[in-house]
């Protein structure tokens, strides 16, 4: 789960990172009167959307009047974001963050991930910073900054240090940017998070170091453990598929295709993914019902696949171990027999009770396409994909 800028700022300055005055606004004027209370002579007005390179998509104005500031948020709410992370679909700023303007000295670049490979949180900064990691790691990969944290000691003052002095901070700042450090690693272990980034960590004029923007992102599977975190979820700034989805406890990922995809298993998913594409098709989506679905499970399925505009073709692959042919058989009469099915569907069981789940598919009357073999069920929901399509 991800959060907007502003509420990851909030919670890092709780773990002792700086930033700048800031508030939150819906409204032009609202935005206007946030300036006011922050005061000053310049601010920054930023549409809140869970996507980078807000900047290059025009969603960051630097304001000098309080006119300017009430004319940004005019421009910004309601506006649809597109970034080569949103897609083309885009993102809608429905929020913005007011924030003082600072004296910019230098850019740092700041991440701590995890490293599933080394099955710890690695620090990567850079003293590049304002630019993006992907393009740092392309035309100054030596300007980055690598180190693991031991899991079973967790972040120590001395590895903070390091970084530090490889960024050519002055000493000055040395306690500033080791409090900063060692508070954002605080901050993932404490949440559960699986990504805090802060691009650009400024130093100032005066010497002082500012988280001028961040992020963070959250373990699904740990937000039960942190309440106050998972309230921050902007249902807005998700994609309605995934969302009802993961609302339902079903795994789906939105895709480009047409040919709707009800599976259980990952891996058996991403055998009839590629299995498809190699038939020609292409899949809308990639749904796991799980390994012990029941029939009601497999019936919102079918529902949440149908309310693609784009699904031309459903296929239902079934692998049955914990799971059993004759519930998901049961599912699926259930949810053909309470829509105007209009959508051929392919469905190929197998394992568990696979017998019984074919004799009553068939004897359902529905006009379902059967298949026995994953190739053959690919091939055939290509077929139905583009016999439906004419």
């Amino acid at each position: 789960m991800d959060i907007h800028e502003y509420q990851s700022k909030e919670i890092l300055s709780e773990y002792g990172v700086p930033i700048a005055a800031g508030g939150l606004a819906y409204s032009p004027e609202q935005a206007a009167y946030r300036a006011t209370e922050i005061g000053g002579d310049a601010w920054v007005v930023k549409a809140q959307i869970h996507s980078g390179a807000r900047g290059k998509a025009g969603g960051i104005k630097v304001c000098k009047s309080e006119d300017e500031v009430a004319k940004a948020a005019e421009e910004l709410l309601g506006k649809k974001l597109v970034t080569h992370q949103t897609g083309p679909q885009g993102k809608v700023c429905h929020r913005l963050y007011v924030e003082a303007g600072c004296n910019i000295d230098r850019e740092i670049y700041m991440a701590f991930v995890l490293d599933r490979q080394k099955e710890s949180v690695t620090v990567v900064a850079s003293a590049e910073g304002g630019m993006e990691i992907e393009q740092l790691a392309i035309e100054k990969p030596d300007s980055i900054i690598k180190i693991a944290v031991e899991a079973a000691v967790g972040m120590q003052p001395f590895q903070a240090r390091e970084i530090v002095f490889a960024l050519g901070l002055d000493k000055s700042q040395v306690n500033q940017a080791v409090t900063t450090i060692l508070g954002c690693y605080r901050a993932m272990r404490d949440l559960d998070a699986n990504m805090v980034e802060i691009n650009p960590l400024v130093v100032t004029k005066e010497g002082n170091l500012l988280a001028v923007d961040a992020k963070m992102g959250f373990d699904d599977n740990a937000l039960f453990r942190h309440s106050q975190i998972s309230e921050l979820r902007d249902k807005s700034q998700e994609d309605i598929r995934e969302m009802n989805a993961a609302d339902r406890g079903l795994s789906y990922v939105g895709l480009d295709g047409n040919i709707g995809c009800i599976i259980n298993g990952a891996g058996l998913a991403m055998a009839t993914m590629d299995m498809i594409m190699h038939a020609g098709g292409e899949p809308a989506n990639f749904l796991d019902i799980g390994g012990g679905a029941s029939p009601e499970r497999v019936s919102k399925a079918f529902n949440l696949v149908l309310s693609d505009d784009n699904v031309k073709c459903i296929l239902i692959n079934i692998f049955a171990g914990i799971n059993r042919c004759d519930w998901v058989a049961e599912g699926i009469i259930q949810a053909v027999q309470k829509i105007e099915l209009k959508l051929p569907v392919v469905v190929r069981l197998s394992g568990t009770n696979v017998e019984q789940g074919r004799k009553m598919l068939k004897d359902s009357g529905l006009p379902l396409i059967m298949a026995e073999t994953l190739r053959e069920a690919a091939d055939k929901a290509v077929a139905a994909w583009k016999e439906n399509s004419k």
